[in-house]
């Protein structure tokens, strides 16, 4: 939902009345992740997009319903071996999408903290005898909103709390008045943390592509370079920020976690081997450095000579990038985002032609994902 904030937050200044369709469940080859959002006005304009165009008809026509007057409703779209182009999803996934009208005071509250990239979840009732559509909104020391039962509330704003801190989307179950042992009430839990960190290292041709790329699949982007000439907000104009220090003293001082993603494209020995010494001790997602082969083995033994264990040498994705054949910047940046993929999801690198089996792996929704939902 977090793409379609901007949008939101306009339909809430305009004072309109506006449903909201959620991904509340995903099997099979499903396009869209649970927690992506389509918001439709009474006015008859769309924001967003739940399944990439397979059913946004259908659950258009559910949220004018559903402003009409009909309350909150759950739908289920499939794919039909009759008709593979009735209302469902021909990729062969399944869909389960709550259309409920907009709870205005709660997305405003939800709106001014994503804004701000404060940590926030949104807790709302899927099924059960608790009212459907019902939201909660839960931060690190206030809850906004209920669930109308005060039990659930209660229940909900603890585990809320404890999945925002993990970064986890999901379902959790209680009874009515919040029991834990009683699966009564499914009330789906979404968490919006800040944006993943992707730190480039050298301020080339190369890193302003691999920086643009990098915006665009979600990630807060810092370029950092120790020559003052190059490290300049106009070469990279699309970076969130740039740093001009020694890359290992810089990467030493910042914020990193299990979602930050490193990309060394300086591939000089006096900045690549301090740095990675210092990126391969850090608990990043991906470090990938850029290089010749010859660069690579040398770097290794550099990198070896220093202390590093094979344990962490393992980790490094070098030369990095898949191999695309890639022969210019914007190609490279290419290569440089699908491996960051491949290895967020586990993807096999293979072109899915030769591949068989579902295309969409079923995997636990976390806010290691840049893609917002």
């Amino acid at each position: 939902m977090r793409d379609i904030a901007d949008g939101l937050r306009n339909l809430l200044s305009r004072g309109e009345p506006f449903a909201v369709a959620t991904v509340i469940g995903a099997r099979g080859s499903s396009p869209r992740p649970p927690g992506a959002a389509m918001a439709v006005s009474r006015d008859g304009e769309a924001l967003g997009s739940i399944s990439g165009g397979c059913v946004e008809g259908a659950v258009y026509g559910t949220a004018e319903r559903v402003l009409a007057g009909e309350g909150a409703v759950v739908e289920t779209y499939g794919f039909s071996d009759d008709d593979a182009f009735a209302v469902g999803l021909t990729c062969g996934g399944a869909l389960e999408v709550l259309v409920a009208p907009a709870d205005r005071e709660l997305l405003t509250a939800w709106a001014e903290k994503v804004a701000v990239d404060e940590p926030v979840a949104l807790a709302t009732v899927v099924s059960g005898p608790a009212p459907l559509g019902a939201q909660l909104l839960v931060g690190a020391s206030y809850a906004l909103g209920s669930l109308e039962a005060e039990g659930l509330d209660v229940a909900v704003t603890d585990d809320a709390r404890g999945m925002l801190a993990a970064g986890q989307t999901g379902d959790r179950h209680y009874g009515a008045q919040g029991q834990r042992r009683i699966d009564d009430v499914t009330v789906f839990v979404q968490s919006f943390t800040p944006p993943p960190r992707m730190l480039v290292f050298g301020a080339t041709d190369f890193a302003a592509a691999v920086s643009r790329i990098g915006v665009f699949l979600g990630y807060r982007v810092t370029v950092c370079d120790a020559r003052p000439v190059f490290a300049t907000p106009r070469r990279f104009p699309e970076a969130h920020e740039v740093v001009c220090e020694w890359p290992h003293r810089y990467l030493a001082s910042t914020e990193v976690d299990e979602r930050t993603v490193m990309c060394v494209l300086t591939h000089d020995p006096k900045f690549d081997v301090p740095l990675l010494e210092v990126a391969l001790r850090r608990p990043a997602a991906y470090i990938g450095a850029m290089g010749s082969r010859r660069t690579h083995d040398d770097r290794l033994r550099r990198l070896r000579e220093a202390g590093v264990d094979e344990a962490a040498i393992a980790r490094l994705h070098s030369p990095i990038g898949l191999d695309l054949g890639a022969r210019t910047a914007e190609e490279t940046a290419v290569s440089i985002a699908a491996e960051i993929v491949q290895n967020r999801w586990g993807g096999s690198g293979r072109p899915l032609a030769v591949t068989q089996g579902e295309i969409h792996q079923d995997v636990t929704v976390t806010a290691a994902t840049p893609v917002v939902a």
